[in-house]
């Protein structure tokens, strides 16, 4: 992007979890605040708000752009919008906060992500996010989400042999990685022995997925301030989008080869581009591991490795946190969750703390160009940002 990008100036995270008792109207006036305060704004200075939201069911309460208005009565008769695209919500969210900013309607936006998932049991939480498939052909897979990665999963083995060594390497890096996040939802490290063996704690779940495979059902929200370049330059913090891509593809897993994620391999190339960057010179990427598998296919989205080769980049280390390319310092949707509409958002702010230097016990050293990947669906809906701070 060019210099008169907007900035990120400011954001807040809840801790991501099984919320009991917290309401999610209470949760995202919290983050919304919160965020504003640390921009060193007031509610009057925001120009329009986005909410990121998928809810599908899991929540009754729908419409909700102005629900932060009974926190903040001063954002009352701002332009607010709701915005949806499954997995990759919160992306959504920024875009929109973002387009704002560039169209000239607002100086400063007010992006907000949240999901409330835990209300409803397990398999309804599996019947919520089977919409974000292709109803027609994909309805009545098996094990509702988990099983189209599951499927994915198996495609890929069948192509290029068992890789379930790297699935759990993943795993176990990706957990050992949240030990340092304070708002992870599972704080555990279960090393890779655990996460690579068959047990009563740890069965299959799908195809060859199994629950070490699989992103946490998580309640949660963030949300960050979009501030236009030149007011930016006067404010405290501010972290530019060097890139920002959005890609789609087909809905239907019929008409893609399940095992390459085409779209997202378009995304990081025309991101990439657009930084004027390489791969190797970002510090770290915060991608989207929604399954163990997902995050495997896009080590070779991004140009990682080769098709067929994605295991190499964590078999041989390059993806830890110490690696030439850490991948999901945070912790990733593994160990942090993955509360659908929120995870957008938290991906962007993990990636401006580490931009920013201010990622605690997560920070990378030195960390100067941060990435993210965030896709809606099995790679449907695409997102690549490329952070940088001003200052």
């Amino acid at each position: 992007m060019t210099a008169s990008a907007p900035c990120i100036t400011g954001w807040n995270h809840s801790q991501f979890g099984k919320l009991d008792g917290i309401d999610p109207e209470a949760l995202i006036g919290q983050v919304a605040k919160a965020a504003i305060e640390h921009a060193g704004l007031t509610p009057e200075d925001i120009g329009s708000i986005h909410i990121g939201t998928f809810n599908g069911g899991f929540l009754y309460q729908d419409f909700p752009s102005s629900l932060v208005f009974n926190t903040l009565p001063a954002l009352r008769f701002k332009p607010a919008v709701r915005v949806e695209n499954a997995c990759a919500t919160g992306s959504a969210a920024i875009h929109s906060g973002m387009q704002s900013i560039l169209s000239g309607q607002a100086k400063h936006a007010l992006v907000i992500g949240f999901e409330k998932m835990t209300e409803l049991a397990t398999p309804q939480v599996g019947e919520v996010l089977l919409k974000c498939c292709y109803a027609k052909e994909e309805a009545g897979i098996p094990g509702g989400f988990a099983g189209v990665f599951g499927k994915i999963a198996q495609a890929y083995f069948d192509r290029y042999g068992d890789q379930s060594d790297a699935l759990a390497a993943i795993a176990a890096k990706n957990h050992k990685n949240g030990m340092s996040n304070p708002y992870a939802h599972m704080r555990k490290d279960f090393g890779f022995d655990f996460c690579r063996t068959v047990s009563e704690k740890n069965p299959f779940v799908a195809g060859p997925l199994k629950r070490t495979d699989c992103s946490l059902i998580s309640d949660g929200a963030a949300a960050l301030v979009l501030s236009a370049a030149d007011v930016a330059k006067t404010m405290e913090r501010a972290v530019t989008f060097r890139a920002a891509v959005h890609v789609n593809d087909f809905l239907p897993l019929s008409r893609r080869d399940p095992t390459r994620f085409e779209a997202g391999t378009l995304a990081w190339q025309q991101a990439l581009k657009q930084a004027d960057l390489k791969l190797l010179d970002l510090s770290l990427v915060e991608t989207h591991d929604c399954f163990t598998i997902a995050e495997l296919l896009e080590y070779e989205a991004m140009g990682l490795a080769e098709p067929g080769q994605g295991a190499r980049a964590i078999l041989d280390g390059v993806t830890a946190k110490n690696g030439r390319l850490p991948i999901n310092p945070s912790g990733g949707l593994k160990s942090k969750g993955h509360p659908v509409g929120a995870t957008g958002v938290s991906m962007h702010v993990m990636a401006a703390m580490q931009a920013s230097h201010d990622a605690g016990d997560m920070q990378i050293p030195n960390a100067r160009y941060a990435g993210v990947f965030n896709m809606g669906g099995a790679a449907v809906a695409n997102y690549v940002s490329i952070l940088e701070r001003v200052h």
